[in-house]
């Protein structure tokens, strides 16, 4: 009888295996302060943004649902990470950004993530 796996298959399979040993590893790894991994994800995300976006932009880079996502800014914008802004061309929109500090937590944070990322791919 043929072998029906398929390489495709065996490669996607691959791939989120190592995907999820990663996360592990990186998670278990004591380098977010008092952050989650996907607190962090959310700073690292708009760090990239050369603008402020509004939530359903993030919303398109990050692994949280909606409504998960919007009540995980709320808190980071509690605790002066994150600001909201109206959005210039629809006023009932927001628009979100880092703050100085959110961006000086995101790159303190990100320096020794990055030193990890590099030693696990290395490997």
């Amino acid at each position: 009888m043929a072998d029906r796996r398929h390489p495709a298959n065996d490669a996607w399979e691959a791939l989120l295996t190592a995907h999820s040993s990663l996360i592990r590893q990186f998670n278990a790894q004591d380098v977010w302060g008092d952050l989650s991994m996907k607190e962090y994800d959310v700073l690292y995300t708009l760090s990239k943004c050369p603008n402020p976006i509004r939530l359903s932009e993030l919303n398109r880079h990050v692994l949280l649902s909606q409504p998960a996502l919007s009540r995980m800014v709320d808190r980071l914008a509690e605790r002066g990470l994150v600001s909201r802004s109206t959005d210039p061309r629809d006023g009932r929109g927001v628009r979100l950004a880092l703050t100085g500090e959110g961006l000086a937590v995101q790159r303190r944070i990100g320096r020794r993530h990055g030193r990890l990322v590099a030693q696990a791919m290395l490997k």
